[in-house]
């Protein structure tokens, strides 16, 4: 089977339901706590195993229970953790969450051991993964490490697929010959100036895009779906409509649904038509990583 290499963060996620988000400087009565494994990193390379992906992951955790716990979610979800660290005196990451009635979120990240990931250690790991058929990160880990990636698969004639959240922009170092970004509108419009809200204007974003490099660009418009575009191909596979209680990782979850279907070299119509579907899924349950369907939920 094609070896997946994930490289990102690894949170935990104390989530709060409420009717309403909170106004500046106001204390509501929210409803029921939850605690779930997260992580933008973590939420994909599970989300890629449970639909049967060969994921490798790397990441960094602190010495506290929260890495603990994490880590051996992991391997129960079948992931290669032998590319995580584990590092003394350090707080591994924590996300606060927010969501309202309407199923949205809001979401402040403490990145703790998440920023410490590092290009040696990274580095240190791939000389031992020949066999790679392809690699997903996302900006939640340090842009050292993104930039490492892109330097490493484009001198090894590898492919890699950039999740380009939370939204920053990005240098051409890292946009040349990438295989693939997956922004959202917002993403979007901070990595090419224009907003997206039609599939004109997704095109014309695409198109700047492509003068930095980028070899392939989907660009993720929630409920209208996902519109694709190289040189060769545009178009727009629509959303599947379901009722939210928790959108907190769609994106995550369609990306590592996505990077699935591409590691078995399945059509991008194909591929992006699934990573909708799991992605829909998804928001019919709380939580991050345990909304991530399984392959059979798909079928």
């Amino acid at each position: 089977m094609n070896k997946i290499v994930v490289v990102g963060s690894a949170n935990t996620d104390m989530v709060v339901k409420t009717p309403r988000f909170p106004s500046p400087g106001e204390t509501i009565l929210g409803g029921d706590f939850f605690m779930f494994p997260g992580g933008k990193g973590a939420n994909q390379a599970v989300a890629a195993a449970r639909l049967k992906g060969n994921v490798d992951f790397i990441c960094c955790v602190g010495d506290d229970v929260f890495g603990q716990k994490a880590l051996q979610g992991y391997e129960k979800e079948g992931l290669d953790i032998s590319g995580a660290q584990v590092l003394k005196g350090e707080s591994s990451g924590v996300a606060l969450i927010t969501v309202n009635k309407e199923g949205e979120n809001e979401i402040v990240v403490a990145s703790g051991a998440n920023l410490k990931l590092s290009v040696s250690h990274v580095k240190s790991h791939l000389e031992n993964l020949k066999e790679t058929a392809i690699f997903l990160t996302q900006l939640e880990t340090p842009l050292t490490v993104v930039e490492y990636l892109a330097q490493h698969c484009r001198e090894n004639n590898k492919r890699l697929i950039i999740n380009p959240a939370p939204a920053q922009t990005l240098s051409s170092h890292v946009l040349k010959d990438l295989y693939l970004i997956t922004p959202n509108e917002t993403e979007t419009k901070i990595l090419t100036g224009i907003e997206v809200t039609d599939e004109d204007s997704s095109a014309s974003a695409c198109a700047v895009l492509f003068e930095k490099g980028v070899q392939n660009v989907i660009i993720t418009m929630g409920s209208k779906g996902a519109f694709f575009m190289n040189t060769e191909n545009k178009f727009l596979v629509k959303s599947i409509r379901v009722k939210a209680i928790d959108t907190t990782a769609a994106g995550d979850v369609f990306n590592g649904a996505l990077t699935v279907c591409l590691s078995q070299n399945k059509s991008w119509k194909e591929s992006i038509a699934f990573a909708n579907k799991a992605a829909a899924l998804s928001v019919a349950k709380m939580g991050a990583q345990e909304s991530a369907p399984f392959f059979n939920e798909i079928q």
